[in-house]
């Protein structure tokens, strides 16, 4: 049975939502921010925990602000637009920490300050859009209902352009990938400026005496290319086989793609190749390091390793089964994806 209640918000999880406590459980809300005291209806609840949805806010908090887009708090995208900016990168900054120390128990995690977006508005440089009866848009935060989409804020004007002719023509039902630039379709990162901080960063990384690269889970070559003038050979692993075409397309003499079971893969190259002089980045997708990749890791630690995660909780755990065979050295979030509640993340480690 629904019921309201008030209580005081002093926490924001990972996923976006205000976390209080009543009756000793942790209770759930969407767009709230810490130190605000707010009304809330209870739509679900667990032995531990409980979900409940916004109904007034009763002190507001100073950072929250005005949204400026007409379909927050019912698009599914969008998590932060309530909260000033640099207060998005304090929490962020923060879930990160507390998924290290609560999921990997790193007493005291080597965090660097996030990098915030250049831009926080019309950064992203691809949106997927869904049609279905007439309706062009993307999905409510609450549920599998689309909702009518004529404009996205935080999408480049050039994917809007783009959005508002596939609007004009009337699609078939279906899923529209609306992107700021041609080329090849596959993964790339969303947030070009961000991307490239974080391009940069990786190659302070890189030590001196590196002399071959491993980029598992490659995608069309995005680490690798920016890198492949600092070693003498380079190895990109991918299991989509259109990313693998697209790198091997423009690929120098020293670079070989491979595409195929990338846990497979990994280890049979690193076998063959002189650890103390290897760098492997890994960017894997939200679901984090399988146990094989793992396991490859651990068998053949490479002298630097750097791991890009778009999912805090997934890199802690792999962080700590990694274990001995590392030394974390330094993490730093970046923030690619302002105003929603998503996180890359860079970890350093070097072989113990």
């Amino acid at each position: 049975m629904e019921r309201e209640l008030e209580l005081q918000i002093d926490d924001i999880a990972f996923g976006g939502k205000g976390v209080g406590r009543v009756e000793g459980k942790a209770v759930f809300v969407p767009f709230t921010i810490d130190r605000e005291r707010v009304s809330a209806r209870i739509t679900r609840e667990k032995k531990t925990f409980v979900e409940a949805e916004l109904i007034s806010v009763l002190e507001p908090s100073v950072e929250r602000v005005p949204p400026p887009c007409p379909y927050f708090g019912r698009c599914g995208g969008c998590s932060y637009q309530h909260i000033r900016y640099e207060h998005q990168l304090h929490w962020k900054a923060r879930q990160v920490a507390q998924a290290l120390q609560r999921i990997g128990k790193f007493r005291d995690p080597p965090l660097r300050p996030i990098v915030p977006s250049p831009h926080d508005y019309e950064y992203r440089n691809r949106i997927t859009v869904h049609a279905e009866n007439g309706v062009i848009g993307f999905f409510r935060h609450d549920g599998h209902r689309l909702i009518d989409i004529e404009r996205c804020l935080i999408a480049a004007p050039e994917v809007n352009e783009q959005l508002t002719a596939v609007r004009a023509r009337w699609p078939r039902d279906g899923h529209y990938t609306l992107r700021a630039k041609t080329g090849p379709r596959v993964f790339s990162q969303t947030n070009d400026a961000v991307a490239t901080h974080l391009a940069d960063t990786i190659d302070g990384l890189i030590p001196p005496d590196a002399s071959v690269l491993v980029d598992a889970y490659c995608g069309a070559g995005f680490f690798a290319k920016r890198l492949r003038h600092k070693f003498t050979r380079v190895i990109g692993l991918d299991w989509d086989i259109h990313a693998i075409a697209a790198a091997e397309s423009n690929a120098t003499s020293s670079e070989s793609y491979f595409a195929g079971n990338v846990a497979s893969q990994l280890r049979e190259h690193l076998a063959q190749i002189q650890p103390d002089t290897a760098v492997v980045i890994v960017d894997p997708p939200a679901t984090g390091l399988g146990p094989d990749v793992r396991e490859a890791l651990r068998r053949h630690p490479p002298a630097t390793l750097l791991y890009v995660s778009c999912n805090p909780p997934t890199l802690a755990r792999d962080l700590a089964e990694l274990g001995p065979a590392f030394r974390l050295e330094s993490v730093t979030p970046f923030d690619m994806f302002p105003q929603t509640a998503e996180i890359e993340v860079l970890a350093h480690l070097a072989k113990a």
